[in-house]
């Protein structure tokens, strides 16, 4: 009987960076992903941090709903850098 679960494995490169989803893997429980995640994705001493987390605690969008999802918000023009005027010494945008 197989009572793996799957897993998808987060590395963060450097302090300073994002977790950075770089792939999955199968196994019985978190502390074994972990490990398992050690072993397979960091090798090089290239990460400094790990998450694991369960596959089937993930939600995610789909790509049909991306239109609904990251259309522009009506009346928060502030957050495009065209509403705020360009400074004078700035010649390229």
């Amino acid at each position: 009987m197989n009572d793996t679960v799957l897993y998808e494995v987060f590395v963060r490169s450097h302090h300073a960076a994002g977790h950075q989803h770089v792939g999955s893997l199968r196994a019985t429980g978190p502390e074994e992903a972990l490990l398992h995640a050690r072993d397979l994705y960091t090798r090089r001493n290239e990460g400094e941090s790990l998450w694991v987390v369960r596959a089937d605690a993930v939600t995610a969008s789909e790509p049909g709903q991306r239109h609904s999802l990251f259309k522009p918000a009506a009346g928060k023009g502030y957050r495009h850098p065209t509403a705020f005027p360009l400074h004078p010494g700035v010649k390229n945008m």
